[in-house]
């Protein structure tokens, strides 16, 4: 098994790399491990994910010892399958109303960035390091890196970066917006799990409709873009979601939204 899911009772995925003697390196059955994981999520309707990798790194990318054992189309053919478990893992991820926190240390480099950058909340212990490394092997980037990493420190930053294979630490990539913040040592599994914790607790589809605007913002004019946020807030304060918490306000309470369906 190179890809461990686990349900918690209250609704919070457990998902890690259990690669960890080599790097949490991402080669085929490690690829439809996270496609699995991501389809396990949906079907069970969770309300936060966890990822976490096994070992002292989170993700060093490809597993370029499976790829070196083939050549030719027998290669392509593997990395398109590779590719194609890994992306459709992505977009599954995405597409589920549930947050996801991602808690990074060691090397992280190739696809162990996009999956970093997948994460809505991604903290980084302080011996985290990130590079590119795609075009220091004569690649190209996968694992949505080049769509995430322009979006989340701009094109000039993500080129230098892509380019030249930079490594940079942890503060760093908390400074340019690649990670969210950096966790004092030994502290990266109980900060990385009060978050997720605090997000299971929150309002799952509220979550949801959050990060698909966020999405959508950076693509939409402001227009159809307020067209699309008017019509969210509509639908959630109408919810049991949006119900309970206007009531816990009102009524100086703690708001329950475990106890409510979600939004449909």
């Amino acid at each position: 098994m190179t890809v461990d899911t686990k349900i918690d009772d209250g609704g919070l995925a457990h998902v890690t790399l259990c690669r960890g003697e080599a790097g949490n390196a991402i080669g085929l059955e490690t690829a439809r491990g996270l496609l699995d994981a991501a389809l396990t999520c949906a079907a069970a309707d969770v309300r936060a994910v966890l990822l976490t990798g096994e070992g002292r790194s989170f993700c060093v990318g490809g597993d370029l010892r499976e790829f070196a054992a083939l050549s030719g189309d027998a290669l392509e053919q593997h990395l398109l399958a590779v590719t194609g478990a890994l992306h459709d893992a992505l977009r599954t991820f995405a597409s589920i109303d549930a947050p996801m926190v991602a808690a990074v240390q060691g090397a992280v480099a190739g696809a162990g960035i996009g999956l970093a950058a997948a994460a809505d909340v991604t903290l980084a212990a302080d011996d985290a390091s990130f590079t590119a490394a795609y075009t220091a092997i004569g690649y190209s980037p996968d694992g949505g890196v080049s769509w995430f990493l322009p979006r989340l420190i701009g094109p000039k930053r993500a080129l230098e970066l892509l380019l030249t294979n930079r490594r940079i630490p942890a503060a760093e990539a908390a400074a340019i917006g690649l990670v969210s913040r950096v966790v004092a040592p030994g502290q990266l599994a109980t900060e990385a799990a009060h978050t997720a914790e605090m997000l299971r607790r929150g309002p799952t589809a509220a979550f949801g409709a959050t990060r698909r605007l966020v999405a959508s913002g950076l693509t939409d004019d402001l227009g159809p873009h307020l067209d699309r946020e008017g019509g969210a807030l509509a639908a959630a304060a109408v919810s049991d979601e949006g119900r309970e918490g206007v009531a816990a306000f009102l009524g100086k309470r703690a708001s329950d939204f475990t106890c409510v369906p979600p939004l449909t």
